[in-house]
């Protein structure tokens, strides 16, 4: 009777899944494609989509190359400027130059504008949020710290102190100090060896220089990307945008390191007064970025379903080797890909539970999945779906997602139709073609006991 009960249910999920997938598609047949807007002879991409369920929209002005995987790319022999793209959207967060960080945010508070600056990993952000009758003021607002930021030595002074603050609260973040000594083995050799935040002795090494340097090369026009939605008008916010940015240098577009993890397995041991064991590990992993939708199958199953995974019911469940489990492989990615996942266990009993790690992880790889977790996969990744699209951001963070790794806009909803179609066989055969993710390599932080 369960089982029959299960089997409708999934039924249900995967049913209702094909139908929001068809009206999706449909929706989306006359706004799939990528706007331009010339500037300066830059033809600059607009990602778009009018919403008039709210009098708001929003701007993002995404600069490819302005994240913290750039901070040292150029020359990874110099002395590490990690935690570059961080400090500097600190100073950017302080206003402009004329108004200063307080009266600038009194200028926003004034008509409910938000305004937040952030780096990820590939690029540097400017997002703003207004009511629809304060567009123009909202963009002014916006222009005005694009053209004059507060980059002095006041402000560089106050960011490093909080940058180094936040920085030494983290000594005592077991997990944290886990994954960072992790990327250093694992990307060893590369831009992603560096923590996003930098350390004490990369944030004290950057100077004011460094970051004018960094934004006078990265707020350029060949390496922007404008995303807008909400209720405006497409050709109205082209012909501002064009005036209002023929300000910015055309630049030179970013060219995109290649990223090689450790094939070889290593590890990595730090001592700290801990009374559990904290332990992270990573795999290389050579899937194509087009066979993604099967990666996302794999990984679901195998470590990233929570307790419906593999790993979670082998050593958490059955064998009560640990508090948590999890393993995800990043299947999508134009730069690198890889699996990454992280196990916290009692002291006496981590070397039993990396143990009981790798046999799972070798029982998976030589025989694959059954019929029944891959129904479940497909019910769980076509019914949340939805969950991905439910507001105006996600549904374009999602297309900017697609379009900065030279995917079709839809690249995802392709994908869920790839995995509607999956057959068992497929999957497995794709499972037992990638045997490096048995290649772990581990960083851990214990008390130093046997």
């Amino acid at each position: 009777m369960k089982a029959r009960i299960l089997s409708s249910i999934i039924a249900i999920m995967i049913l209702l899944g094909g139908v929001y997938l068809m009206v999706s598609q449909q929706k989306d047949n006359q706004k799939d494609g990528v706007e331009y807007v010339e500037i300066n002879d830059v033809r600059v991409p607009i990602i778009f989509e009018k919403s008039t369920f709210l009098p708001r929209g929003f701007i993002r002005l995404v600069f490819n190359g302005g994240g913290n995987l750039y901070d040292n790319v150029e020359n990874l022999d110099a002395p590490s400027k990690a935690g570059l793209a961080e400090l500097s959207t600190l100073l950017l967060d302080e206003g402009t130059q004329s108004l200063g960080g307080v009266e600038f945010a009194k200028k926003l508070e004034s008509k409910a504008i938000n305004l937040s600056v952030s780096a990820g990993t590939q690029t540097l952000s400017f997002k703003i949020g207004f009511l629809k009758e304060y567009q123009d003021f909202a963009q002014s607002c916006l222009i005005e710290l694009l053209r004059d930021p507060n980059v002095s030595q006041n402000t560089l002074q106050k960011a490093k102190t909080l940058t180094k603050s936040s920085l030494l609260a983290k000594e005592s973040d077991f997990d944290y100090i886990a994954e960072k000594n992790l990327r250093a083995i694992f990307f060893e050799g590369t831009p992603m060896a560096f923590p996003d935040m930098g350390d004490l002795q990369s944030i004290e090494s950057i100077n004011l220089q460094d970051i004018k340097n960094y934004l006078q090369k990265n707020l350029v026009l060949s390496r922007l990307v404008i995303v807008a939605g909400g209720d405006m008008e497409l050709d109205s916010l082209k012909e501002n945008l064009k005036e209002s940015l023929s300000f910015l240098p055309k630049g030179e577009s970013v060219k995109k390191p290649h990223i090689s993890p450790r094939t070889t397995p290593t590890s990595i041991t730090e001592t700290k007064p801990t009374e559990q064991a904290f332990i992270n590990f990573a795999s290389p992993f050579n899937a194509s970025i087009e066979e993604n939708y099967k990666t996302k199958v794999m990984s679901f199953v195998l470590g990233g379903s929570g307790f419906g995974s593999r790993l979670m019911d082998e050593v958490r469940v059955k064998r009560g080797l640990a508090y948590s489990v999890y393993f995800s492989i990043n299947g999508g990615s134009d730069l690198v890909n890889f699996g990454f996942g992280a196990l916290q266990t009692g002291l006496d009993s981590k070397d039993e539970a990396i143990s009981v790690l790798k046999e799972v992880m070798a029982e998976f790889v030589k025989n694959g999945i059954t019929q029944e977790e891959l129904d479940s996969a497909k019910a769980f990744l076509l019914g949340s779906e939805p969950l991905g699209e439910e507001t105006l951001s996600q549904r374009l963070n999602t297309k900017l997602a697609n379009y900065l790794r030279s995917m079709p806009l839809d690249n995802h909803k392709q994908d869920i139709a790839k995995i509607t179609d999956l057959s068992l066989e497929e999957i497995n055969e794709f499972i037992k073609a990638h045997g490096e993710i048995l290649d772990l390599s581990f960083s851990i932080v214990d008390d130093g006991k046997k």
